[in-house]
Protein backbone atom coordinates (compact mmCIF):
# COMPACT_ATOMS: atom_id res chain seq x y z
CA UNK A 1 0.00 0.00 0.00
CA UNK A 2 3.15 2.66 0.45
CA UNK A 3 4.52 1.69 -2.58
CA UNK A 4 0.79 2.43 -4.02
CA UNK A 5 0.42 6.03 -2.11
CA UNK A 6 3.96 7.09 -3.28
CA UNK A 7 3.25 6.25 -7.03
CA UNK A 8 0.05 8.09 -6.57
CA UNK A 9 1.49 10.91 -5.04
CA UNK A 10 4.61 11.13 -7.96
CA UNK A 11 1.76 10.99 -10.76
CA UNK A 12 -0.09 13.84 -9.12
CA UNK A 13 3.02 16.10 -7.86
CA UNK A 14 4.52 15.52 -11.88
CA UNK A 15 1.48 16.42 -13.23
CA UNK A 16 0.96 19.50 -10.71
CA UNK A 17 4.31 20.67 -11.46
CA UNK A 18 4.55 20.38 -14.56
CA UNK A 19 0.67 22.61 -15.32
CA UNK A 20 1.92 25.02 -12.74
CA UNK A 21 5.62 25.81 -14.05
CA UNK A 22 4.96 28.49 -16.95
CA UNK A 23 2.46 30.06 -15.04
CA UNK A 24 5.33 30.72 -12.27
CA UNK A 25 8.20 30.58 -14.50
CA UNK A 26 9.98 27.63 -12.39
CA UNK A 27 11.10 25.02 -14.45
CA UNK A 28 8.81 21.94 -13.57
CA UNK A 29 12.27 19.86 -12.47
CA UNK A 30 13.07 22.52 -9.43
CA UNK A 31 9.50 22.51 -8.53
CA UNK A 32 9.24 19.15 -8.27
CA UNK A 33 13.03 18.59 -6.52
CA UNK A 34 11.31 21.12 -3.89
CA UNK A 35 8.13 18.74 -3.85
CA UNK A 36 10.54 15.89 -2.96
CA UNK A 37 12.75 17.44 -0.43
CA UNK A 38 9.32 18.96 1.40
CA UNK A 39 8.24 15.69 1.14
CA UNK A 40 10.99 13.84 3.12
CA UNK A 41 10.81 15.99 5.64
CA UNK A 42 6.91 15.29 7.04
CA UNK A 43 7.14 13.59 10.04
CA UNK A 44 6.32 9.61 9.06
CA UNK A 45 8.53 9.31 5.91
CA UNK A 46 11.33 7.42 5.60
CA UNK A 47 14.97 8.17 4.43
CA UNK A 48 14.01 7.20 0.77
CA UNK A 49 17.45 4.99 -0.79
CA UNK A 50 17.14 4.44 -4.51
CA UNK A 51 19.14 1.64 -5.98
CA UNK A 52 21.27 3.67 -8.54
CA UNK A 53 20.91 0.63 -10.94
CA UNK A 54 17.05 1.40 -10.97
CA UNK A 55 17.74 5.18 -12.59
CA UNK A 56 21.00 3.94 -14.93
CA UNK A 57 19.38 0.52 -16.85
CA UNK A 58 15.63 1.46 -15.84
CA UNK A 59 15.20 4.90 -15.95
CA UNK A 60 18.08 6.69 -18.37
CA UNK A 61 17.80 4.11 -21.44
CA UNK A 62 14.35 4.81 -22.42
CA UNK A 63 14.64 8.78 -21.58
CA UNK A 64 17.69 9.26 -23.94
CA UNK A 65 16.04 6.48 -26.83
CA UNK A 66 13.08 8.99 -26.80
CA UNK A 67 15.51 12.35 -26.90
CA UNK A 68 17.55 10.30 -29.66
CA UNK A 69 14.92 9.68 -31.78
CA UNK A 70 13.68 13.43 -31.67
CA UNK A 71 17.13 14.59 -32.48
CA UNK A 72 16.86 15.55 -36.55
CA UNK A 73 19.77 13.08 -37.80
CA UNK A 74 20.51 16.14 -40.64
CA UNK A 75 21.51 18.62 -37.72
CA UNK A 76 23.18 15.50 -35.73
CA UNK A 77 25.58 15.05 -38.78
CA UNK A 78 26.19 18.79 -39.21
CA UNK A 79 26.94 19.27 -35.19
CA UNK A 80 29.23 16.22 -35.56
CA UNK A 81 31.88 17.31 -34.19
CA UNK A 82 31.35 19.54 -32.45
CA UNK A 83 29.11 17.75 -30.47
CA UNK A 84 32.07 14.89 -30.16
CA UNK A 85 34.10 17.53 -28.64
CA UNK A 86 31.67 18.77 -26.05
CA UNK A 87 30.46 15.47 -24.71
CA UNK A 88 33.66 13.48 -24.85
CA UNK A 89 36.75 15.71 -25.19
CA UNK A 90 34.98 18.43 -22.47
CA UNK A 91 34.06 15.10 -20.39
CA UNK A 92 37.65 13.94 -20.15
CA UNK A 93 39.33 17.67 -19.13
CA UNK A 94 36.84 18.23 -16.91
CA UNK A 95 37.21 14.98 -15.33
CA UNK A 96 41.41 15.77 -15.44
CA UNK A 97 41.19 18.88 -13.73
CA UNK A 98 38.55 18.36 -11.32
CA UNK A 99 40.06 14.97 -10.18
CA UNK A 100 43.30 17.15 -9.52
CA UNK A 101 40.99 19.66 -7.35
CA UNK A 102 39.37 16.83 -5.17
CA UNK A 103 42.75 15.54 -4.60
CA UNK A 104 44.18 18.85 -3.52
CA UNK A 105 41.53 19.89 -0.88
CA UNK A 106 39.87 16.98 0.20
CA UNK A 107 42.16 15.04 2.68
CA UNK A 108 43.90 11.45 1.88
CA UNK A 109 41.46 11.17 -1.00
CA UNK A 110 43.31 9.17 -3.40
CA UNK A 111 44.24 9.98 -6.89
CA UNK A 112 42.06 7.21 -8.19
CA UNK A 113 38.64 8.24 -6.07
CA UNK A 114 38.92 12.00 -7.18
CA UNK A 115 39.20 11.00 -10.82
CA UNK A 116 36.04 9.13 -10.07
CA UNK A 117 34.24 12.04 -8.16
CA UNK A 118 35.64 14.28 -10.95
CA UNK A 119 33.85 11.79 -13.56
CA UNK A 120 30.35 12.26 -11.52
CA UNK A 121 30.34 15.65 -11.97
CA UNK A 122 31.00 16.23 -15.35
CA UNK A 123 28.44 15.41 -17.50
CA UNK A 124 25.99 17.68 -18.36
CA UNK A 125 22.15 16.30 -17.92
CA UNK A 126 20.01 15.21 -20.86
CA UNK A 127 16.43 15.63 -18.43
CA UNK A 128 17.98 19.57 -17.35
CA UNK A 129 18.58 20.24 -20.91
CA UNK A 130 14.90 20.25 -21.58
CA UNK A 131 15.02 23.13 -19.60
CA UNK A 132 16.64 25.21 -22.20
CA UNK A 133 15.02 23.91 -24.71
CA UNK A 134 11.52 24.89 -23.59
CA UNK A 135 12.75 28.38 -23.79
CA UNK A 136 12.67 29.01 -27.73
CA UNK A 137 15.89 29.54 -28.53
CA UNK A 138 17.64 28.83 -31.77
CA UNK A 139 17.04 25.27 -32.70
CA UNK A 140 20.95 25.46 -33.89
CA UNK A 141 21.80 25.40 -30.01
CA UNK A 142 19.43 23.04 -28.90
CA UNK A 143 20.81 20.63 -31.31
CA UNK A 144 24.16 20.81 -29.61
CA UNK A 145 23.40 20.82 -25.91
CA UNK A 146 21.06 17.97 -26.64
CA UNK A 147 23.69 16.01 -28.70
CA UNK A 148 26.15 16.87 -25.93
CA UNK A 149 24.19 16.01 -23.51
CA UNK A 150 22.82 12.54 -24.42
CA UNK A 151 26.94 11.29 -25.26
CA UNK A 152 28.40 12.52 -22.40
CA UNK A 153 27.34 10.93 -19.45
CA UNK A 154 28.19 7.25 -21.30
CA UNK A 155 31.69 9.24 -21.57
CA UNK A 156 31.50 9.86 -17.66
CA UNK A 157 30.53 6.45 -16.47
CA UNK A 158 32.73 4.46 -18.74
CA UNK A 159 35.64 7.02 -17.40
CA UNK A 160 34.23 6.20 -13.68
CA UNK A 161 34.17 2.91 -14.04
CA UNK A 162 37.82 3.01 -15.28
CA UNK A 163 38.80 5.10 -11.79
CA UNK A 164 37.09 2.71 -9.71
CA UNK A 165 39.33 -0.18 -11.48
CA UNK A 166 41.99 2.11 -10.75
CA UNK A 167 41.38 2.44 -7.34
CA UNK A 168 41.09 -1.79 -7.02
CA UNK A 169 44.11 -2.78 -8.97
CA UNK A 170 47.04 -1.11 -11.40
CA UNK A 171 45.62 -0.20 -14.42
CA UNK A 172 46.89 2.33 -16.97
CA UNK A 173 45.59 5.14 -18.52
CA UNK A 174 46.36 3.16 -22.13
CA UNK A 175 43.57 0.34 -20.07
CA UNK A 176 40.84 2.48 -19.36
CA UNK A 177 41.51 4.50 -22.87
CA UNK A 178 40.94 1.43 -24.72
CA UNK A 179 38.11 -0.15 -22.37
CA UNK A 180 36.52 3.54 -23.78
CA UNK A 181 37.44 2.86 -27.21
CA UNK A 182 35.33 -0.34 -27.18
CA UNK A 183 32.63 0.66 -25.12
CA UNK A 184 31.78 3.14 -27.52
CA UNK A 185 32.15 1.34 -30.69
CA UNK A 186 30.44 -1.95 -29.57
CA UNK A 187 27.34 0.16 -28.34
CA UNK A 188 27.29 1.99 -31.42
CA UNK A 189 26.95 -1.39 -33.19
CA UNK A 190 24.79 -2.69 -31.14
CA UNK A 191 22.78 0.63 -31.09
CA UNK A 192 22.64 0.71 -35.20
CA UNK A 193 21.60 -3.35 -35.29
CA UNK A 194 18.47 -2.62 -32.88
CA UNK A 195 17.50 0.12 -34.06
CA UNK A 196 17.28 -1.39 -37.39
CA UNK A 197 15.41 -4.82 -36.46
CA UNK A 198 12.81 -1.93 -34.39
CA UNK A 199 11.96 -0.86 -37.83
CA UNK A 200 12.00 -4.09 -39.82
CA UNK A 201 9.94 -5.72 -36.59
CA UNK A 202 7.53 -2.14 -36.27
CA UNK A 203 6.97 -2.27 -39.99
CA UNK A 204 5.28 -5.83 -40.02
CA UNK A 205 3.44 -5.04 -36.67
CA UNK A 206 -0.14 -3.67 -38.15
CA UNK A 207 -1.94 -3.39 -34.68
CA UNK A 208 -1.17 0.04 -33.12
CA UNK A 209 -1.34 -1.26 -29.48
CA UNK A 210 0.82 -4.00 -29.62
CA UNK A 211 3.37 -1.77 -31.83
CA UNK A 212 3.41 0.51 -28.60
CA UNK A 213 4.12 -2.11 -26.33
CA UNK A 214 6.80 -3.34 -28.35
CA UNK A 215 8.07 0.16 -28.44
CA UNK A 216 8.58 0.03 -24.84
CA UNK A 217 10.86 -2.65 -24.80
CA UNK A 218 13.35 -1.14 -27.53
CA UNK A 219 15.75 0.87 -25.51
CA UNK A 220 16.20 -2.00 -23.21
CA UNK A 221 16.62 -4.73 -26.19
CA UNK A 222 19.68 -2.42 -27.21
CA UNK A 223 20.92 -1.46 -23.79
CA UNK A 224 20.64 -4.73 -21.68
CA UNK A 225 23.06 -6.89 -24.35
CA UNK A 226 25.74 -3.84 -24.12
CA UNK A 227 26.29 -3.83 -20.95
CA UNK A 228 26.52 -7.26 -20.82
CA UNK A 229 29.14 -7.20 -22.98
CA UNK A 230 31.35 -4.52 -20.90
CA UNK A 231 29.71 -1.71 -23.52
CA UNK A 232 28.14 1.73 -23.11
CA UNK A 233 23.90 0.94 -22.43
CA UNK A 234 23.63 4.76 -22.74
CA UNK A 235 24.91 5.02 -25.96
CA UNK A 236 23.53 2.06 -27.62
CA UNK A 237 20.51 3.16 -26.24
CA UNK A 238 21.08 6.70 -27.79
CA UNK A 239 22.17 5.58 -31.03
CA UNK A 240 19.05 2.96 -31.03
CA UNK A 241 16.56 5.91 -31.04
CA UNK A 242 18.85 8.01 -33.84
CA UNK A 243 18.23 5.49 -36.34
CA UNK A 244 14.47 4.86 -34.95
CA UNK A 245 14.28 8.43 -35.46
CA UNK A 246 15.18 8.86 -38.88
CA UNK A 247 13.65 6.34 -40.58
CA UNK A 248 10.48 6.34 -38.83
CA UNK A 249 8.80 8.22 -41.76
CA UNK A 250 9.79 5.70 -44.17
CA UNK A 251 9.14 2.68 -42.59
CA UNK A 252 6.11 2.99 -40.26
CA UNK A 253 2.19 4.23 -40.87
CA UNK A 254 1.20 7.32 -39.72
CA UNK A 255 -1.03 5.55 -37.02
CA UNK A 256 2.28 3.93 -35.39
CA UNK A 257 4.32 6.86 -35.46
CA UNK A 258 1.13 9.62 -33.41
CA UNK A 259 0.80 6.53 -31.20
CA UNK A 260 4.42 6.14 -30.01
CA UNK A 261 5.29 10.27 -30.58
CA UNK A 262 2.12 10.57 -27.58
CA UNK A 263 3.53 6.91 -25.84
CA UNK A 264 6.94 8.49 -25.73
CA UNK A 265 6.32 12.27 -24.64
CA UNK A 266 3.50 10.80 -21.35
CA UNK A 267 6.98 7.88 -20.53
CA UNK A 268 9.08 10.99 -20.94
CA UNK A 269 7.59 13.25 -18.87
CA UNK A 270 6.90 10.60 -16.35
CA UNK A 271 10.23 9.38 -15.68
CA UNK A 272 11.21 12.61 -15.71
CA UNK A 273 9.35 13.80 -12.74
CA UNK A 274 10.32 10.82 -10.92
CA UNK A 275 13.64 11.45 -11.34
CA UNK A 276 13.61 14.72 -9.54
CA UNK A 277 11.66 13.42 -7.38
CA UNK A 278 13.90 10.93 -5.95
CA UNK A 279 16.78 13.79 -5.84
CA UNK A 280 14.72 16.00 -3.58
CA UNK A 281 13.66 13.03 -1.53
CA UNK A 282 17.27 11.45 -1.34
CA UNK A 283 18.82 14.38 -0.22
CA UNK A 284 18.10 14.49 3.32
CA UNK A 285 19.28 10.83 3.89
CA UNK A 286 22.51 11.94 2.46
CA UNK A 287 23.05 14.92 4.72
CA UNK A 288 22.14 13.08 7.48
CA UNK A 289 25.02 10.46 7.25
CA UNK A 290 27.50 13.30 6.63
CA UNK A 291 26.49 15.16 9.31
CA UNK A 292 27.20 12.26 11.62
CA UNK A 293 30.40 11.54 10.14
CA UNK A 294 31.83 14.61 9.13
CA UNK A 295 30.60 16.98 11.70
CA UNK A 296 28.42 19.37 9.58
CA UNK A 297 28.13 19.77 5.97
CA UNK A 298 29.61 23.20 5.67
CA UNK A 299 32.51 21.79 3.92
CA UNK A 300 30.60 19.38 1.39
CA UNK A 301 28.90 22.74 0.72
CA UNK A 302 31.40 25.01 -0.25
CA UNK A 303 33.10 22.34 -1.83
CA UNK A 304 29.86 22.17 -4.37
CA UNK A 305 29.82 26.16 -4.79
CA UNK A 306 33.58 25.96 -5.97
CA UNK A 307 32.61 23.21 -8.14
CA UNK A 308 29.86 24.51 -9.86
CA UNK A 309 32.32 27.60 -10.46
CA UNK A 310 34.88 25.42 -11.44
CA UNK A 311 32.69 23.16 -14.12
CA UNK A 312 31.55 26.78 -15.72
CA UNK A 313 34.83 28.40 -16.09
CA UNK A 314 35.89 25.13 -17.59
CA UNK A 315 33.49 24.78 -20.28
CA UNK A 316 33.65 28.70 -21.30
CA UNK A 317 37.39 27.77 -21.66
CA UNK A 318 36.01 25.45 -24.03
CA UNK A 319 32.93 26.60 -25.67
CA UNK A 320 35.05 29.81 -26.32
CA UNK A 321 37.39 28.13 -29.25
CA UNK A 322 34.99 26.05 -30.15
CA UNK A 323 32.84 29.04 -31.30
CA UNK A 324 35.86 30.69 -33.01
CA UNK A 325 35.86 27.42 -34.96
CA UNK A 326 32.45 27.53 -35.80
CA UNK A 327 32.82 31.05 -37.13
CA UNK A 328 35.29 29.85 -39.08
CA UNK A 329 33.06 27.25 -40.84
CA UNK A 330 30.56 29.90 -41.63
CA UNK A 331 32.55 32.04 -43.22
CA UNK A 332 34.66 29.46 -45.34
CA UNK A 333 31.20 28.35 -45.75
CA UNK A 334 29.85 32.25 -47.24
CA UNK A 335 32.98 31.79 -49.30
CA UNK A 336 32.01 28.76 -50.58
CA UNK A 337 28.75 29.48 -51.95
CA UNK A 338 29.26 31.05 -54.91
CA UNK A 339 31.53 28.20 -55.53
CA UNK A 340 29.40 25.82 -55.14
CA UNK A 341 26.70 27.93 -57.65
CA UNK A 342 29.34 27.83 -60.35
CA UNK A 343 29.68 24.26 -59.73
CA UNK A 344 25.83 23.80 -60.81
CA UNK A 345 25.67 25.86 -63.38
CA UNK A 346 28.56 23.77 -65.14
CA UNK A 347 27.66 20.64 -64.01
CA UNK A 348 23.69 21.69 -66.37
CA UNK A 349 26.36 22.30 -68.94
CA UNK A 350 26.93 19.08 -71.15
CA UNK A 351 30.48 20.93 -72.27
CA UNK A 352 31.56 21.75 -68.58
CA UNK A 353 30.22 18.80 -66.67
CA UNK A 354 33.05 16.68 -66.19
CA UNK A 355 35.43 19.48 -65.21
CA UNK A 356 32.25 20.31 -62.86
CA UNK A 357 31.82 16.59 -61.12
CA UNK A 358 35.74 16.24 -60.60
CA UNK A 359 35.34 19.39 -58.80
CA UNK A 360 32.96 17.87 -56.43
CA UNK A 361 34.81 14.47 -56.20
CA UNK A 362 37.75 17.05 -54.78
CA UNK A 363 35.31 19.21 -52.57
CA UNK A 364 33.29 16.01 -51.33
CA UNK A 365 36.82 13.71 -50.18
CA UNK A 366 37.04 10.31 -48.69
CA UNK A 367 35.59 7.54 -50.19
CA UNK A 368 32.90 9.53 -51.74
CA UNK A 369 35.01 11.90 -53.09
CA UNK A 370 37.10 8.98 -54.13
CA UNK A 371 33.92 7.21 -56.24
CA UNK A 372 32.70 10.37 -57.66
CA UNK A 373 36.13 11.37 -59.03
CA UNK A 374 36.84 7.10 -60.49
CA UNK A 375 33.10 8.09 -62.36
CA UNK A 376 31.70 5.28 -60.12
CA UNK A 377 28.69 7.59 -59.42
CA UNK A 378 25.71 8.04 -61.24
CA UNK A 379 25.18 11.81 -62.57
CA UNK A 380 21.85 12.00 -60.53
CA UNK A 381 24.04 11.17 -57.06
CA UNK A 382 26.77 13.38 -57.62
CA UNK A 383 23.78 16.26 -58.60
CA UNK A 384 22.52 15.30 -54.72
CA UNK A 385 25.84 15.51 -53.47
CA UNK A 386 26.03 18.61 -54.91
CA UNK A 387 22.92 19.93 -53.42
CA UNK A 388 23.59 19.11 -50.03
CA UNK A 389 26.83 20.90 -50.04
CA UNK A 390 24.47 23.93 -50.51
CA UNK A 391 22.18 23.18 -48.44
CA UNK A 392 25.05 22.92 -45.46
CA UNK A 393 26.61 25.79 -46.41
CA UNK A 394 23.50 27.70 -46.73
CA UNK A 395 22.82 26.31 -42.52
CA UNK A 396 25.86 27.69 -41.49
CA UNK A 397 25.33 30.97 -42.80
CA UNK A 398 21.84 31.39 -41.65
CA UNK A 399 22.18 30.27 -38.00
CA UNK A 400 25.63 31.76 -36.79
CA UNK A 401 27.02 30.66 -33.32
CA UNK A 402 27.96 34.19 -31.34
CA UNK A 403 29.02 35.22 -28.06
CA UNK A 404 25.60 35.47 -26.86
CA UNK A 405 24.69 31.88 -27.93
CA UNK A 406 27.97 30.80 -26.54
CA UNK A 407 26.90 32.58 -22.96
CA UNK A 408 23.74 30.62 -22.87
CA UNK A 409 25.83 27.36 -23.97
CA UNK A 410 27.94 27.64 -21.07
CA UNK A 411 25.17 28.55 -18.48
CA UNK A 412 22.98 25.83 -20.30
CA UNK A 413 25.45 22.73 -19.04
CA UNK A 414 23.99 22.09 -15.66
CA UNK A 415 24.41 18.83 -13.79
CA UNK A 416 21.49 16.39 -12.88
CA UNK A 417 20.28 13.14 -12.71
CA UNK A 418 23.04 11.42 -14.36
CA UNK A 419 25.61 13.08 -11.38
CA UNK A 420 23.05 11.43 -8.66
CA UNK A 421 22.88 8.09 -10.32
CA UNK A 422 26.77 7.67 -10.97
CA UNK A 423 27.42 8.68 -7.07
CA UNK A 424 25.30 6.18 -6.07
CA UNK A 425 27.48 3.54 -7.80
CA UNK A 426 30.60 4.27 -5.77
CA UNK A 427 31.34 0.74 -3.59
CA UNK A 428 30.21 0.87 -0.43
CA UNK A 429 33.68 0.69 0.86
CA UNK A 430 34.90 3.99 -1.06
CA UNK A 431 36.90 6.09 0.65
CA UNK A 432 34.42 9.27 2.87
CA UNK A 433 31.91 7.86 0.51
CA UNK A 434 28.48 9.68 2.11
CA UNK A 435 30.94 12.91 1.79
CA UNK A 436 31.46 12.32 -2.18
CA UNK A 437 27.48 11.35 -2.72
CA UNK A 438 26.76 14.60 -0.95
CA UNK A 439 29.18 16.84 -2.99
CA UNK A 440 27.75 14.86 -6.33
CA UNK A 441 24.34 15.72 -4.76
CA UNK A 442 24.63 19.07 -4.40
CA UNK A 443 26.47 19.87 -7.26
CA UNK A 444 23.52 18.26 -9.13
CA UNK A 445 20.73 20.49 -7.13
CA UNK A 446 22.81 23.33 -6.65
CA UNK A 447 23.03 23.28 -10.41
CA UNK A 448 19.51 22.80 -11.06
CA UNK A 449 18.45 25.70 -8.38
CA UNK A 450 21.68 28.31 -9.63
CA UNK A 451 21.80 27.56 -12.98
CA UNK A 452 17.89 26.05 -13.71
CA UNK A 453 16.67 29.11 -11.49
CA UNK A 454 18.28 31.87 -13.28
CA UNK A 455 18.46 30.31 -16.79
CA UNK A 456 15.18 32.34 -18.21
CA UNK A 457 16.75 35.41 -17.30
CA UNK A 458 20.16 34.80 -19.04
CA UNK A 459 18.18 34.21 -21.90
CA UNK A 460 16.25 37.39 -21.66
CA UNK A 461 19.06 39.44 -20.79
CA UNK A 462 21.81 37.83 -23.21
CA UNK A 463 18.95 37.78 -26.09
CA UNK A 464 20.43 35.04 -28.41
CA UNK A 465 19.36 34.39 -31.55
CA UNK A 466 15.45 32.72 -31.93
CA UNK A 467 16.51 31.05 -35.18
CA UNK A 468 14.44 32.49 -38.25
CA UNK A 469 12.44 35.13 -37.80
CA UNK A 470 8.60 34.95 -38.89
CA UNK A 471 9.24 36.54 -42.21
CA UNK A 472 11.65 33.72 -42.82
CA UNK A 473 9.69 30.87 -41.69
CA UNK A 474 6.98 32.03 -44.00
CA UNK A 475 9.19 32.26 -46.84
CA UNK A 476 10.76 29.10 -46.18
CA UNK A 477 6.84 27.32 -45.55
CA UNK A 478 5.88 28.82 -49.20
CA UNK A 479 9.19 27.40 -50.50
CA UNK A 480 8.25 23.94 -49.10
CA UNK A 481 4.93 24.03 -50.68
CA UNK A 482 5.97 24.54 -53.85
CA UNK A 483 8.41 21.67 -53.17
CA UNK A 484 5.85 19.72 -52.26
CA UNK A 485 3.57 21.10 -55.51
CA UNK A 486 6.44 20.08 -57.85
CA UNK A 487 6.60 16.69 -56.34
CA UNK A 488 3.24 15.56 -57.32
CA UNK A 489 3.14 17.17 -60.47
CA UNK A 490 6.56 15.58 -61.35
CA UNK A 491 4.42 11.86 -60.42
CA UNK A 492 2.03 12.95 -62.88
CA UNK A 493 -0.15 15.31 -61.08
CA UNK A 494 -3.33 14.89 -58.29
CA UNK A 495 -5.41 13.40 -60.72
CA UNK A 496 -3.55 11.32 -61.97
CA UNK A 497 -2.19 9.94 -58.50
CA UNK A 498 -6.61 9.53 -58.24
CA UNK A 499 -6.67 10.15 -54.59
CA UNK A 500 -5.95 12.87 -51.59
CA UNK A 501 -4.13 9.92 -49.84
CA UNK A 502 -1.92 9.00 -52.77
CA UNK A 503 -0.97 12.89 -52.93
CA UNK A 504 0.16 12.29 -49.43
CA UNK A 505 2.32 9.43 -50.05
CA UNK A 506 4.32 11.25 -53.27
CA UNK A 507 4.66 14.57 -50.92
CA UNK A 508 5.82 12.54 -47.75
CA UNK A 509 8.44 10.76 -50.27
CA UNK A 510 9.41 14.07 -51.02
CA UNK A 511 9.81 15.50 -47.69
CA UNK A 512 11.94 12.22 -46.33
CA UNK A 513 13.84 13.05 -49.74
CA UNK A 514 14.67 16.97 -48.50
CA UNK A 515 15.37 15.63 -45.36
CA UNK A 516 18.00 13.92 -46.34
CA UNK A 517 19.76 17.27 -48.44
CA UNK A 518 18.56 19.48 -45.53
CA UNK A 519 17.37 21.55 -47.63
CA UNK A 520 14.75 22.89 -45.45
CA UNK A 521 14.82 23.22 -41.67
CA UNK A 522 14.03 20.26 -39.60
CA UNK A 523 11.68 22.12 -37.66
CA UNK A 524 9.33 23.05 -40.57
CA UNK A 525 10.24 19.54 -41.93
CA UNK A 526 9.22 17.69 -38.63
CA UNK A 527 5.85 20.10 -38.82
CA UNK A 528 4.82 19.55 -42.04
CA UNK A 529 5.46 15.55 -41.73
CA UNK A 530 3.03 15.70 -38.60
CA UNK A 531 0.90 17.32 -40.81
CA UNK A 532 0.36 15.18 -43.65
CA UNK A 533 0.24 11.93 -41.15
CA UNK A 534 -2.52 14.11 -39.25
CA UNK A 535 -4.71 14.43 -42.26
CA UNK A 536 -4.08 10.99 -43.76
CA UNK A 537 -4.82 9.25 -40.64
CA UNK A 538 -8.28 11.32 -40.65
CA UNK A 539 -9.17 10.29 -44.11
CA UNK A 540 -8.53 6.66 -43.37
CA UNK A 541 -10.96 6.81 -40.73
Amino acid sequence: MEILIVGVFALVAIAIATAVSPRVGVAAPLILVALGFGASLLPGVPTVEIDPEVILAGVLPPLLFAAGASIPATDFRREFRSISGLSILLTILSTAVLGVFFHWVIDDLSWAWSFALGAIVSPSDPVATSIIKRLGVSPRMVSLLEGESLLNDACALVLLRGAVAAAAAAVTVWDIALEFILAMTVAVIIGVVIGRLNLWVSNRIKDTTANTVFTLAVPFIASVPAEMVGASGLVAAVVCGLVTGNGAAKALSPQVRLSDQQTWHAIELILEGVVYLIVGLEIVGVIQEVEEQHEGIGFAVALALVTIVLVLLLRAAFITPLLAAQARRARRAERLRPHLDDIRTRLADPDTQTEAIRQVGRAAGGITGRRILRGDVPHEHVDRHLTRAQADAGYLVRAPLGPREGAVMVWAGMRGVVTVAAAQTLPTDTPDRALLVLIAYLVAVGSLVIQGGTVRWVVAWLKPSRGASPEEAARERAELDEHLDQAVADAGGADALGSRVAVIEVQRDALIDARRLGIFSSALLSDTLERLDSEQIRLEM
